[in-house]
């Protein structure tokens, strides 16, 4: 198979039967974060079906790195495109999520109907406990990858005080690192780490590629926004529905630095904001869907699904409730990303060697630092302690935990996970599993 960056990526290389054979097991098997859905769609690329070569990947990845949104999924989306067309593309893409979703829908259901069982909250007890070293894990790796110098550990360490002494919302965050990272990179773009490269020839699209691609990208914004609109205009501005479509395509719009910052912008909208969830109701999601497949931003679908299913106008059984909520979520969480993947795909080169968009970038992904160790807190608190309460200290709005209601056996838990992952290091998923048998056998033995 053709892998000459010159090429063109006509539809001709891969037939969209052929693009299914390819990214279907992707998809079904796309577990253990973006790390390990990166590594499975090289293996897959790369060295099973020699798509692309590693110069390629490589290529494509950095690309999907500047892009908000699932970059795991965008690669796919990117890759599926190169080698199969616009059609490829949605197939790539469509094929590295919808397996996770429906794997989602199905634990969301059986959470809203069955999470009160004794057996159950056993189980969810210690995937929650889990969940916090998983957390941890994150910001350490993010934090080792992104803060290259010392003005970027600044943005992060600003960015937890604005987040977690001011509560400062997330979307705001990132206008102000975005602002702060072009300024300072059009005249020391060596305080962010971020140098110029050179330009290839070789990576040029063809135009009618990128009219396809343009098209494409069109449809995908027609297709997020008119739905978002209509449910605005016909239901008002404060159904449910209309506010889940806002709020995940702002999530959607906003995801720099992958899904933890997303989760942090959720979380606070979700369950602050609009109290549809509650602190516990959210750890669990996130624990749950750290056992899925697909992107981990899937664990919207949880917050979409269960806000609605506990929020059910009458004569709608919950259950529809849940997954007419679940399918909005899904497809307005994930169509801005093929509109993005489209519509820069063929301008891929001029963006990467932007060194204001670099360096704007590189101060996003420093500030997500600071926004997830927040996340890590909060998490931390809401499950390690079962009651916290708002302080205000001047100009400060803080959210402490009650030293009273300390919870032994969720710290225990906590402490456990943290350990098998940090230590003896282990996989998120058998940490999951392990902590879950945990707490469950706590729960049975009637100590929580």
């Amino acid at each position: 198979m053709p892998t000459d960056d010159r090429e063109p990526p006509p539809g001709s290389l891969l037939s969209p039967r052929e693009s299914l054979r390819v990214w279907v097991p992707v998809g079904l098997n796309s577990f253990g974060g973006p790390a390990g859905q990166l590594a499975v769609i090289h293996r897959t690329v790369v060295d099973e079906h020699q798509i692309v070569d590693e110069q390629r990947y490589l290529h494509a990845l950095n690309f999907c790195m500047l892009l908000p949104g699932p970059e795991a999924m965008q690669l796919a989306t990117y890759l599926g495109w190169l080698s199969g067309g616009v059609s490829g593309g949605v197939i790539a893409g469509s094929a590295f999520v919808l397996p996770g979703a429906a794997f989602m829908l199905v634990i969301s259901a059986v959470y809203a109907v069955a999470g009160d069982v004794g057996w159950v909250s056993g189980l969810l007890f210690g995937v929650q406990a889990a969940v916090i070293g998983i957390v941890a894990q994150a910001v350490i790796r993010i934090a080792g990858r992104a803060l290259r110098s010392p003005l970027l550990v600044v943005l992060a360490g600003a960015a937890f005080v604005a987040v977690f002494l001011f509560s400062a919302p997330f979307p705001l965050v990132v206008l102000v690192a975005l602002a702060v990272g072009w300024l300072v990179g059009r005249r020391r773009p060596d305080l962010l780490a971020a140098t110029p490269r050179g330009q290839d020839d070789r990576d040029r699209t063809p135009p009618a590629s990128a009219v396809a691609a343009r098209r494409a990208a069109y449809v995908a914004l027609a297709l997020w926004l008119v739905p978002v609109a209509g449910l605005v205009v016909v239901l008002g501005r404060s159904a449910l529905l209309a506010q889940q479509a806002v709020l995940f395509s702002q999530a959607a719009v906003l995801g720099f630095g992958g899904a933890y910052a997303v989760l942090a912008f959720v979380s606070q909208q979700a369950v602050q904001t609009y109290g549809w969830l509650t602190p516990s109701q959210m750890v669990t999601g996130l624990g749950l869907a750290e056992t899925t497949p697909g992107p981990l931003i899937l664990v919207c679908e949880f917050v979409g699904f269960v806000a609605a299913y506990q929020a059910t106008p009458s004569g709608v059984p919950p259950l529809v409730a849940g997954a007419v909520a679940a399918a909005v979520t899904v497809w307005v969480l994930f169509l801005p990303s093929f509109a993005f993947v489209f519509l820069g795909a063929p301008y891929v080169e001029r963006l990467r060697h932007s060194i204001g968009l670099s360096s704007a970038l590189a101060a996003v992904t420093a500030v997500v630092v600071g926004v997830i160790a927040d996340l890590a807190v909060w998490f931390t608190i809401h499950v390690v302690f079962d009651q916290s309460r708002a302080v205000t200290v001047g100009p400060f709005d803080l959210e402490l935990p009650v030293p009273g209601s300390l919870d032994v056996w969720a710290a225990a838990l906590a402490v456990v996970g943290a350990v098998l992952l940090f230590r003896v290091r282990l996989a998120m998923l058998e940490v999951l599993g392990i902590c879950a048998v945990l707490g469950l056998l706590v729960t049975l033995a009637g100590w929580h």
